[in-house]
């Protein structure tokens, strides 16, 4: 019993890399809609680096779980067959093709008919690479894994990271409008739907169990590590929201801050989720 803190590596893993997915698909919308100036379809380029510095950050993190270099290799020898491999595959395509359209478009060598092809193709990589992300977890012997609730909060993960990220991004590009202003929204919705999820989680614990153990056992301060995930995501979002009510356009420093924050926050619910492991029968983990 306890947390789920020992699995650290599969935590910034799975916390960045939704995160990076959803910060790519709000540039790569925002690149798409073709309202930006050239000087800042070339800013936001420049700004999508820090996506490719949070996916390196996860890739990084997923090895040291995996112990060493070469099983990071080992796990690409089942892709087709196995839920970890197509994860694992899923994300490195998704990092070589969107980092290397990346590359190609801040040089000033991708042709603008091709690049958006090729845009649209990694934001479809980034997207399957979180629907490789969920399948790993649909383990029909781990049933608080086997459920709706994984899905939704990797899924809110994306939006509520992913949309302040992308905002982040794209003022530091010098991008504003209205449209912009919805990002913040979006996330404050996904955190509400965040709460009502972790609510009806929390109740449905107790329903779980195996001849040993009880699966709200698993996590006897769930209530308050939740309240702190809250408590941070709340303060996170304050940093983008409490500006624009002043009128105001937030400071890059302190939406910094507010993302750190929210990440932070995400992490805890992530520790929190592996923490919840525990196997049918008579063996369980935690």
């Amino acid at each position: 019993m306890g947390m789920g803190w020992h699995e650290w590596p599969l935590m910034f893993f799975t916390v960045l890399g939704q995160c990076a997915v959803g910060g790519f698909l709000v540039l790569g919308i925002a690149l798409l809609s073709g309202k930006l100036s050239p000087e800042q379809d070339k800013s936001v380029h420049r700004a999508m680096f820090f996506i490719w510095v949070l996916m390196g950050i996860g890739f990084v993190a997923s090895v040291i779980h995996l112990g060493s270099p070469l099983r990071a290799f080992n796990s690409l020898n089942r892709v087709g067959s196995s839920a970890l491999s197509n994860e694992i595959a899923s994300g490195s395509v998704f990092f070589a093709v969107g980092g290397f359209y990346w590359l190609v478009a801040v040089l000033g060598k991708m042709p603008k008919a091709l690049g958006k092809i090729w845009l649209v193709l990694a934001m479809a990589l980034g997207i399957t690479f979180v629907y490789a992300m969920v399948k790993v977890y649909e383990i029909d012997t781990v049933p608080t894994w086997d459920n709706a609730y994984t899905p939704l909060h990797f899924v809110l993960t994306v939006f509520i990271g992913g949309s302040l990220l992308g905002y982040l991004l794209l003022s530091a590009s010098k991008v504003s409008g209205c449209a912009l202003r919805f990002l913040p929204v979006l996330s404050i919705l996904a955190v509400v739907v965040s709460i009502m999820t972790v609510t009806m989680q929390g109740f449905g614990l107790a329903e779980i169990h195996s001849s040993v153990q009880q699966a709200a056992a698993l996590i006897p301060k769930y209530g308050q590590l939740m309240a702190w995930r809250l408590a941070l995501l709340v303060l996170g979002l304050g940093c983008f929201i409490c500006p624009m009510f002043r009128q105001k356009t937030p400071l890059v420093a302190s939406m910094t801050l507010g993302f750190l924050m929210v990440v932070a926050g995400e992490l805890i619910g992530r520790a929190v989720f592996y923490g919840l492991h525990m196997t049918v029968g008579m063996a369980v983990a935690g």
